[in-house]
């Protein structure tokens, strides 16, 4: 019996070739033989599906006869084995028995999934490096010039980054030939795998110095240390990032230097805590100030004080709210509030005469 070879690839008869390669993608993701769940006899059905469906020849005939010919099985257009196919990512694959078809988008997405980039580069790029900077909570509100000693790779003074001296000029790399690439096979369920990588000696360029720097053995870098001045923009949160391009890791043999994170970390004030751009600070507050209506002094987190009246009826449960008085807004003009937190605090003992003035408070409802 001739195979349904759209619903194979669960497609309608009047699918589209976007529509038919989608499906064909789709499946073949799903039923790899190296996935976890892959099925190689599906694998290999839903192939024979598109390598039809896809060619408007094929599929006419396909239409037409329920088959193709050429091949048993009313599968055609086939080849005695399965040809030297080139990959991008400098993959050669060997094929020993069979026609896969057109499986390129395949195996370039499989091939990304382990970690195979699918193009080389000549030299690595610096790292970017991350330090974490402890800074005063005055600090983030005033905002401040900090200087930073960071211990990375820098660039090699001695060869000025070159890997070598370059009035003895460069001599053609012997590992790779001067190709600046190397051939590594292995093999896989598709065959005999070869994988270009980036030569080790040269790094990719073909040449090495004809004389060597001794100080950083070639790379163009070494360890040292790079001081980094950064401006702290006032109102600046707690684990926010600070970007610094180009003050990360030297590149390799003085290719692009990576950038510097910096990771601020505010530290725990002694009388003020924060929420986003409020602040908050605890005051106690005394029984008989609270009944007599007398002004409250609190701190600024500038350094001042100021003197507040409690509202009438106030709920002390709450935080009363001072407009203005909290931590800069970045990126806008403006400032948060200062939201106080009262702790009532009792006296100790009530002597008989405060206690029948306080009655008569009571009595008298104010």
């Amino acid at each position: 019996m001739a195979k349904d070879y759209y619903n194979i690839l669960g497609v309608t008869k009047n699918a589209t070739e976007e529509d038919i390669k989608k499906a064909f993608r789709r499946l073949a993701h799903q039923y790899h033989p190296d996935k976890a769940n892959g099925d190689e006899k599906k694998f290999k059905e839903i192939n024979e599906a598109y390598q039809v469906l896809s060619d408007r020849t094929k599929r006419a005939q396909y239409d037409r006869f329920g088959a193709v010919g050429d091949m048993p099985g009313g599968f055609g257009g086939g080849h005695a084995g399965w040809e030297h196919s080139n990959f991008p990512g400098g993959f050669r694959v060997d094929f020993g028995g069979g026609d896969m078809g057109d499986l390129s988008d395949v195996f370039e997405s499989f091939f990304e999934g382990m970690g195979v980039r699918s193009r080389r580069p000549v030299y690595e790029r610096g790292a970017d490096v991350q330090v974490t900077a402890e800074i005063p909570l005055e600090e983030a509100f005033h905002g401040a010039m900090k200087e930073f000693t960071v211990q990375t790779l820098v660039t090699c003074e001695t060869c000025k980054g070159k890997g070598g001296d370059a009035s003895a000029g460069v001599k053609k790399c012997e590992h790779c030939g001067g190709r600046g690439e190397v051939r590594e096979e292995h093999r896989s369920f598709f065959g005999n795998v070869s994988q270009v990588k980036t030569c080790s000696e040269c790094r990719g360029s073909g040449e090495i110095p004809q004389k060597i720097c001794k100080a950083c053995s070639g790379s163009g870098r070494k360890e040292g240390q790079r001081k980094v001045r950064v401006d702290i923009i006032p109102g600046i949160q707690d684990g926010q990032l600070i970007q610094v391009r180009g003050a990360g890791e030297a590149g390799d043999r003085g290719t692009g230097t990576g950038d510097l994170y910096i990771k601020v970390k505010i530290k725990k004030h002694p009388s003020f805590s924060r929420n986003g751009d409020d602040l908050v600070v605890k005051k106690e507050l005394n029984a008989y100030d609270l009944l007599l209506g007398r002004k409250i002094e609190v701190p600024t987190i500038e350094g001042k004080t100021m003197k507040l009246e409690i509202p009438a009826h106030f709920n002390l449960k709450e935080n009363l709210r001072i407009t203005g008085e909290g931590m800069p807004r970045m990126g806008s003009y403006g400032r948060g509030d200062l939201l106080v937190d009262f702790i009532l605090k009792a006296p100790k003992k009530v002597d008989p005469k405060t206690a029948k003035v306080l009655e008569e408070l009571e009595g008298s409802g104010k």
